[in-house]
């Protein structure tokens, strides 16, 4: 296979779906000898908001350690190979297609086919062994207890702030959902945990319990250090990922962590984008928490300043919450579908808008949207998918976006 054949056949397994359990992964990583090698520290993150950000963290505050690091997140935004990186560096087309031709080669006759996220984990680590890598970060894919990144052994377990997302995979409590990110603890290994809910931090209490896990609560933001990415919410990320490096062992020297903290990039969370005279700020909020963090940010660095909104969403969200929390930014609301099978329409985004909110515009795609948007105002906000936000930035940025169920 080429690259373009590889990836093809890869996105074709979402046809399999999600399948939670770690017999699967297991397996797969077993027999394409991918489990990481003796002495290779692993932190496994898991939460509903904030992950993608405190990997980025531990990934940058460790190269500038001069550590060789793994990192392992998802979904995408734009292009699939931003989902493994060495050293900061996506995995090159040739890699990736080696490695998935294997993967085809090695699974194709099994009775139960991987799925397209088991894959992709095996392709990842497989690939940080080769590179060698110290240090591999990972984010857990939903959930935790049976989310395949799960089947890698963790040397320190993350929890970032827990809220009601992916319910019907995970529960539709704080609760249980808390029961299934908790499930990440390891035995006697170390558990760093953001603040939580109360419901949530006594049930990560009791399974860090259970596993005789020593649990850290990150109680305070980390303060004095220039932090690259916007929001204060950022601070407390920040906090957990020092925790978390402290926990593996990571030595941290003032100049290290400075460096790291103001070089962590991590796209499409309040990000920034000029376009000819307009200033479009990217952000992936798609449930209530996340929503809430971006107005505060807005409200931060922008002093309440309204703002044309660009919004599309999936189905399984909880739309209606987070456009009551977004609309009251908006001057005025550009609807548009985005390119996924789970899209909400038009007319269903525009019942989900709170009675008050100010006009809508309906569009066929985000182009139109965009164009519209753009020619009417100077300040854009484009928010509540990280498909949208992919899209967004595949148009203004250049690039062949790859849409993704996974």
């Amino acid at each position: 296979m080429n690259y373009t054949e590889a990836i093809d056949w890869l996105f074709s397994t979402q046809m399999f779906g999600i399948k939670l359990g770690l017999d699967g992964p297991r397996q797969l990583l077993k027999e394409y000898l991918a489990y990481p090698a003796r002495g290779v520290k692993v932190i496994h993150v898991a939460g509903t908001n904030g992950k993608g950000s405190t990997c980025a963290f531990i990934d940058s505050i460790a190269r500038a350690n001069a550590l060789r690091t793994g990192l392992f997140t998802s979904p995408h935004l734009v292009d699939y190979r931003e989902r493994v990186k060495v050293g900061g560096i996506e995995i090159s087309e040739d890699d990736c297609e080696r490695h998935l031709t294997d993967l085809r080669m090695l699974c194709e006759s099994w009775d139960v086919h991987p799925t397209f996220f088991e894959i992709t984990l095996a392709l990842a680590m497989k690939y940080f062994a080769e590179k060698e890598c110290e240090l591999i970060v990972l984010e857990t894919g939903m959930g935790g207890r049976l989310d395949a990144t799960t089947a890698v052994p963790a040397d320190v377990a993350v929890i970032t702030p827990i809220g009601l997302d992916h319910m019907q995979w995970l529960g539709d409590t704080i609760e249980a959902i808390a029961g299934e990110k908790a499930g990440i603890i390891c035995q006697e290994k170390p558990v760093i945990s953001s603040l939580q809910d109360p419901a949530a931090a006594r049930v990560i209490a009791m399974q860090a319990n259970v596993c005789r896990a020593p649990l850290t609560v990150v109680t305070e933001p980390l303060l004095g250090y220039p932090i690259s990415l916007c929001g204060e919410h950022q601070k407390w990320n920040a906090a957990l990922a020092l925790a978390a490096l402290h926990a593996a062992g990571i030595p941290l020297r003032y100049d290290v962590v400075q460096y790291g903290l103001s070089h962590t990039q991590w796209p499409g969370r309040f990000e920034k984008i000029v376009r000819d005279s307009c200033s479009l700020i990217l952000d992936g909020a798609h449930n209530p928490h996340a929503a809430q963090v971006l107005v505060d940010t807005w409200n931060e660095q922008f002093s309440q300043r309204k703002v044309a909104l660009i919004f599309s969403a999936v189905a399984s969200k909880d739309v209606q919450g987070v456009l009551a929390l977004l609309a009251p930014l908006a001057l005025k609301i550009y609807f548009c579908p985005v390119n996924s099978p789970r899209s909400l329409t038009n007319a269903e985004l525009s019942d989900a808008l709170p009675s008050d909110a100010s006009a809508c515009e309906h569009f066929p795609d985000f182009l139109s949207a965009l164009a519209a948007a753009t020619m009417e105002n100077d300040l854009v906000l484009v928010a509540g998918s990280l498909y949208l936000v992919g899209q967004a930035r595949a148009e203004l940025l250049g690039g062949d976006y790859q849409s993704s169920a996974q």
